[in-house]
Protein backbone atom coordinates (compact mmCIF):
# COMPACT_ATOMS: atom_id res chain seq x y z
CA UNK A 1 0.00 0.00 0.00
CA UNK A 2 2.76 2.33 0.96
CA UNK A 3 4.65 1.42 -2.21
CA UNK A 4 1.59 2.35 -4.32
CA UNK A 5 1.27 5.73 -2.64
CA UNK A 6 4.94 6.43 -3.19
CA UNK A 7 4.64 5.52 -6.84
CA UNK A 8 1.62 7.75 -7.20
CA UNK A 9 3.46 10.70 -5.72
CA UNK A 10 6.42 10.09 -8.04
CA UNK A 11 4.12 9.99 -11.04
CA UNK A 12 2.51 13.26 -10.02
CA UNK A 13 5.89 14.89 -9.64
CA UNK A 14 6.97 13.69 -13.08
CA UNK A 15 3.73 14.89 -14.61
CA UNK A 16 4.13 18.30 -13.01
CA UNK A 17 7.66 18.58 -14.32
CA UNK A 18 6.49 17.73 -17.83
CA UNK A 19 3.78 20.39 -17.60
CA UNK A 20 6.32 23.00 -16.53
CA UNK A 21 8.58 22.10 -19.44
CA UNK A 22 5.68 22.38 -21.89
CA UNK A 23 4.68 25.79 -20.56
CA UNK A 24 8.28 26.99 -20.73
CA UNK A 25 8.56 25.80 -24.30
CA UNK A 26 5.42 27.73 -25.21
CA UNK A 27 6.79 30.88 -23.61
CA UNK A 28 10.05 30.46 -25.47
CA UNK A 29 8.16 29.97 -28.68
CA UNK A 30 6.28 33.22 -28.09
CA UNK A 31 9.55 35.12 -27.50
CA UNK A 32 10.92 33.89 -30.81
CA UNK A 33 7.91 35.13 -32.76
CA UNK A 34 9.01 37.17 -35.85
CA UNK A 35 9.14 40.96 -35.41
CA UNK A 36 8.01 43.26 -38.23
CA UNK A 37 10.96 44.95 -39.98
CA UNK A 38 9.71 48.50 -40.54
CA UNK A 39 12.84 49.54 -42.45
CA UNK A 40 11.86 47.31 -45.32
CA UNK A 41 8.21 48.25 -45.40
CA UNK A 42 6.70 48.86 -48.84
CA UNK A 43 6.38 52.59 -48.14
CA UNK A 44 10.06 52.85 -47.19
CA UNK A 45 11.05 50.87 -50.26
CA UNK A 46 9.06 53.19 -52.53
CA UNK A 47 10.61 56.25 -50.85
CA UNK A 48 14.16 54.91 -51.34
CA UNK A 49 13.47 54.12 -54.99
CA UNK A 50 12.11 57.64 -55.56
CA UNK A 51 15.19 59.19 -53.95
CA UNK A 52 17.49 57.05 -56.09
CA UNK A 53 15.77 58.10 -59.31
CA UNK A 54 15.43 61.82 -58.41
CA UNK A 55 17.26 64.00 -60.92
CA UNK A 56 20.32 65.90 -59.59
CA UNK A 57 19.89 69.61 -58.96
CA UNK A 58 20.88 71.76 -61.93
CA UNK A 59 22.66 74.92 -60.78
CA UNK A 60 22.20 78.26 -62.57
CA UNK A 61 24.44 78.71 -65.59
CA UNK A 62 25.66 75.10 -65.61
CA UNK A 63 25.33 75.00 -69.41
CA UNK A 64 28.10 77.64 -69.62
CA UNK A 65 30.68 75.81 -67.48
CA UNK A 66 34.13 76.03 -69.03
CA UNK A 67 33.22 78.65 -71.61
CA UNK A 68 35.32 81.83 -71.97
CA UNK A 69 33.83 84.71 -70.01
CA UNK A 70 32.26 82.49 -67.33
CA UNK A 71 33.40 81.49 -63.83
CA UNK A 72 32.45 78.38 -61.85
CA UNK A 73 31.99 79.12 -58.14
CA UNK A 74 34.44 77.29 -55.83
CA UNK A 75 34.24 76.68 -52.05
CA UNK A 76 34.95 79.90 -50.14
CA UNK A 77 34.15 82.18 -53.08
CA UNK A 78 32.24 85.44 -52.71
CA UNK A 79 31.13 87.78 -55.47
CA UNK A 80 33.78 90.27 -54.31
CA UNK A 81 36.53 87.64 -54.60
CA UNK A 82 35.23 86.56 -58.01
CA UNK A 83 35.40 90.19 -59.14
CA UNK A 84 39.04 90.37 -58.04
CA UNK A 85 39.86 87.03 -59.69
CA UNK A 86 38.19 88.00 -62.96
CA UNK A 87 39.27 91.65 -63.04
CA UNK A 88 35.71 92.98 -62.90
CA UNK A 89 33.61 95.23 -60.70
CA UNK A 90 31.65 92.93 -58.38
CA UNK A 91 28.56 95.09 -58.85
CA UNK A 92 28.70 94.43 -62.61
CA UNK A 93 28.83 90.68 -61.93
CA UNK A 94 25.71 91.00 -59.78
CA UNK A 95 23.96 92.89 -62.59
CA UNK A 96 25.09 90.62 -65.44
CA UNK A 97 23.83 87.55 -63.57
CA UNK A 98 20.63 89.14 -62.14
CA UNK A 99 21.61 88.06 -58.61
CA UNK A 100 18.96 89.05 -56.09
CA UNK A 101 21.39 88.60 -53.19
CA UNK A 102 25.15 88.70 -53.87
CA UNK A 103 25.74 86.70 -50.67
CA UNK A 104 23.74 83.70 -51.96
CA UNK A 105 25.85 81.87 -54.52
CA UNK A 106 26.39 78.11 -54.62
CA UNK A 107 29.46 75.99 -55.27
CA UNK A 108 29.24 74.82 -58.89
CA UNK A 109 27.11 77.76 -59.99
CA UNK A 110 28.41 79.39 -63.19
CA UNK A 111 28.53 83.19 -63.37
CA UNK A 112 29.08 85.53 -66.31
CA UNK A 113 32.19 87.64 -65.67
CA UNK A 114 32.34 89.48 -69.00
CA UNK A 115 29.86 92.09 -70.12
CA UNK A 116 27.17 90.63 -72.41
CA UNK A 117 27.96 91.24 -76.06
CA UNK A 118 31.71 91.63 -75.45
CA UNK A 119 34.25 89.19 -76.87
CA UNK A 120 35.82 87.49 -73.78
CA UNK A 121 39.23 87.43 -75.48
CA UNK A 122 39.12 91.22 -75.84
CA UNK A 123 37.33 92.08 -72.62
CA UNK A 124 40.24 93.87 -70.98
CA UNK A 125 41.58 95.77 -73.96
CA UNK A 126 40.98 99.49 -74.21
CA UNK A 127 39.49 100.61 -77.50
CA UNK A 128 42.11 102.19 -79.68
CA UNK A 129 41.41 105.86 -80.21
CA UNK A 130 42.35 107.08 -83.70
CA UNK A 131 45.07 109.71 -83.63
CA UNK A 132 43.69 113.23 -83.56
CA UNK A 133 44.13 115.09 -86.81
CA UNK A 134 45.17 118.69 -86.33
CA UNK A 135 43.41 121.07 -88.69
CA UNK A 136 44.85 124.41 -89.72
CA UNK A 137 43.35 127.13 -91.96
CA UNK A 138 44.78 127.17 -95.44
CA UNK A 139 47.10 130.07 -96.13
CA UNK A 140 45.99 132.25 -99.07
CA UNK A 141 48.01 131.50 -102.15
CA UNK A 142 49.58 134.14 -104.27
CA UNK A 143 48.07 134.80 -107.71
CA UNK A 144 51.21 133.37 -109.30
CA UNK A 145 50.83 130.10 -107.46
CA UNK A 146 47.15 129.94 -108.29
CA UNK A 147 47.89 130.52 -111.91
CA UNK A 148 50.52 127.83 -111.91
CA UNK A 149 47.98 125.34 -110.59
CA UNK A 150 50.59 122.71 -109.90
CA UNK A 151 48.90 119.44 -108.92
CA UNK A 152 51.68 118.78 -106.43
CA UNK A 153 50.87 122.00 -104.57
CA UNK A 154 47.14 121.24 -104.30
CA UNK A 155 46.73 117.43 -103.96
CA UNK A 156 48.71 115.56 -101.29
CA UNK A 157 51.12 113.00 -102.59
CA UNK A 158 49.66 109.50 -102.84
CA UNK A 159 52.86 108.04 -101.42
CA UNK A 160 52.80 110.45 -98.47
CA UNK A 161 49.17 109.56 -97.69
CA UNK A 162 49.94 105.85 -97.79
CA UNK A 163 52.95 106.36 -95.53
CA UNK A 164 50.90 108.34 -92.98
CA UNK A 165 48.16 105.71 -93.03
CA UNK A 166 50.66 102.91 -92.44
CA UNK A 167 52.27 104.81 -89.57
CA UNK A 168 48.89 105.39 -87.92
CA UNK A 169 47.97 101.72 -88.31
CA UNK A 170 51.28 100.59 -86.80
CA UNK A 171 50.86 102.95 -83.86
CA UNK A 172 47.33 101.72 -83.23
CA UNK A 173 48.47 98.08 -83.35
CA UNK A 174 51.30 98.76 -80.91
CA UNK A 175 48.94 100.52 -78.53
CA UNK A 176 46.49 97.63 -78.64
CA UNK A 177 49.22 95.08 -77.84
CA UNK A 178 50.89 97.05 -75.04
CA UNK A 179 48.43 98.51 -72.57
CA UNK A 180 51.06 98.86 -69.86
CA UNK A 181 52.32 102.03 -71.52
CA UNK A 182 48.88 103.61 -71.02
CA UNK A 183 49.24 103.64 -67.22
CA UNK A 184 51.67 105.78 -65.30
CA UNK A 185 52.25 103.65 -62.20
CA UNK A 186 53.43 105.00 -58.85
CA UNK A 187 54.42 103.33 -55.57
CA UNK A 188 51.46 103.10 -53.15
CA UNK A 189 53.67 103.61 -50.09
CA UNK A 190 57.12 104.85 -49.19
CA UNK A 191 57.79 101.88 -46.89
CA UNK A 192 60.24 99.04 -47.39
CA UNK A 193 59.22 95.91 -49.27
CA UNK A 194 59.26 93.11 -46.69
CA UNK A 195 57.96 90.33 -48.96
CA UNK A 196 58.07 90.16 -52.73
CA UNK A 197 55.72 88.70 -55.30
CA UNK A 198 55.65 84.89 -55.29
CA UNK A 199 52.56 83.48 -56.98
CA UNK A 200 53.69 79.89 -56.28
CA UNK A 201 53.52 80.60 -52.53
CA UNK A 202 50.24 82.50 -52.78
CA UNK A 203 51.88 85.90 -52.26
CA UNK A 204 50.12 87.60 -55.14
CA UNK A 205 51.62 91.04 -54.57
CA UNK A 206 54.08 93.05 -52.50
CA UNK A 207 54.06 93.38 -48.72
CA UNK A 208 55.24 96.88 -47.79
CA UNK A 209 56.12 97.65 -44.18
CA UNK A 210 55.42 100.80 -42.22
CA UNK A 211 53.72 102.09 -39.12
CA UNK A 212 50.05 102.44 -38.34
CA UNK A 213 48.58 105.51 -40.00
CA UNK A 214 51.13 105.79 -42.80
CA UNK A 215 49.51 107.05 -46.01
CA UNK A 216 48.39 104.58 -48.66
CA UNK A 217 48.32 106.16 -52.12
CA UNK A 218 46.52 105.27 -55.34
CA UNK A 219 49.09 103.69 -57.63
CA UNK A 220 47.37 105.06 -60.75
CA UNK A 221 44.34 107.01 -61.85
CA UNK A 222 41.21 104.91 -61.56
CA UNK A 223 37.86 104.30 -59.91
CA UNK A 224 37.01 102.62 -56.61
CA UNK A 225 35.14 99.37 -57.25
CA UNK A 226 35.33 98.07 -53.67
CA UNK A 227 35.95 99.55 -50.23
CA UNK A 228 35.20 97.33 -47.24
CA UNK A 229 36.17 94.26 -45.23
CA UNK A 230 34.18 91.51 -46.94
CA UNK A 231 37.12 89.55 -48.35
CA UNK A 232 38.72 87.14 -45.87
CA UNK A 233 42.47 87.54 -45.52
CA UNK A 234 42.57 91.13 -46.79
CA UNK A 235 41.14 93.07 -43.85
CA UNK A 236 40.01 96.58 -44.72
CA UNK A 237 40.46 96.54 -48.47
CA UNK A 238 40.29 98.96 -51.40
CA UNK A 239 40.15 97.80 -55.02
CA UNK A 240 40.68 100.27 -57.86
CA UNK A 241 39.86 99.65 -61.51
CA UNK A 242 42.15 101.12 -64.18
CA UNK A 243 42.41 101.20 -67.97
CA UNK A 244 43.55 98.15 -69.91
CA UNK A 245 41.79 95.59 -67.70
CA UNK A 246 43.91 96.37 -64.62
CA UNK A 247 42.89 96.26 -60.96
CA UNK A 248 44.96 97.27 -57.93
CA UNK A 249 44.25 96.04 -54.38
CA UNK A 250 45.32 97.70 -51.12
CA UNK A 251 44.83 95.47 -48.05
CA UNK A 252 45.09 95.51 -44.21
CA UNK A 253 44.33 99.23 -43.86
CA UNK A 254 43.23 100.67 -40.54
CA UNK A 255 41.19 103.45 -42.18
CA UNK A 256 39.56 103.74 -45.60
CA UNK A 257 39.28 107.25 -47.01
CA UNK A 258 37.39 106.63 -50.28
CA UNK A 259 34.01 105.18 -51.27
CA UNK A 260 32.86 102.88 -54.03
CA UNK A 261 32.43 104.45 -57.47
CA UNK A 262 34.66 107.38 -56.51
CA UNK A 263 37.24 108.53 -59.06
CA UNK A 264 40.79 108.88 -57.70
CA UNK A 265 43.98 110.46 -58.96
CA UNK A 266 47.43 108.91 -59.12
CA UNK A 267 49.16 109.56 -55.79
CA UNK A 268 45.93 110.44 -53.95
CA UNK A 269 45.75 109.27 -50.33
CA UNK A 270 43.06 106.61 -50.22
CA UNK A 271 43.72 104.87 -46.88
CA UNK A 272 45.93 104.65 -43.81
CA UNK A 273 48.16 101.66 -43.23
CA UNK A 274 47.12 99.17 -40.56
CA UNK A 275 47.08 95.53 -39.48
CA UNK A 276 43.49 94.37 -40.05
CA UNK A 277 43.44 90.62 -40.74
CA UNK A 278 47.24 90.61 -40.47
CA UNK A 279 49.80 89.83 -37.76
CA UNK A 280 51.74 93.04 -38.42
CA UNK A 281 51.29 96.56 -39.77
CA UNK A 282 51.76 96.40 -43.52
CA UNK A 283 50.26 97.21 -46.90
CA UNK A 284 49.59 94.22 -49.11
CA UNK A 285 49.54 95.60 -52.66
CA UNK A 286 48.44 93.70 -55.78
CA UNK A 287 48.25 94.52 -59.47
CA UNK A 288 46.05 92.23 -61.56
CA UNK A 289 45.48 92.23 -65.30
CA UNK A 290 42.13 90.68 -66.28
CA UNK A 291 42.15 89.03 -62.86
CA UNK A 292 45.61 87.45 -63.14
CA UNK A 293 48.17 88.65 -60.56
CA UNK A 294 51.31 90.24 -62.02
CA UNK A 295 54.48 91.23 -60.21
CA UNK A 296 54.08 94.91 -59.26
CA UNK A 297 57.84 95.35 -59.22
CA UNK A 298 57.82 94.89 -63.02
CA UNK A 299 55.46 97.83 -63.52
CA UNK A 300 56.32 100.25 -60.72
CA UNK A 301 59.07 102.83 -61.39
CA UNK A 302 62.53 102.26 -59.90
CA UNK A 303 63.08 103.84 -56.51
Amino acid sequence: MIDRQSGLRSALKVGGLVAVLVLTGCAATKQRAPVEDRTTSPAATRSSAAAATEAPKVLPGAENAGKPGYYTVKPGDTVIRIGLESGQNWRDIVKWNALENQNLIEVGQVLRVVQPGVDPTQAGVRPVVPPRVETRPLEPRSPTAAAAGSPASVVPSTAASASASAASSAAATAAAKDNDSDINWAWPSGGTVVAGFDDARSNKGLSIGGKAGDPVLASAEGRVVYAGSGLRGYGNLIILQHNGGYLTAYAHNQTLLVKEDQAVRRGQKIAEMGATDSDRVQLHFEIRKQGKPVDPARLLPPR
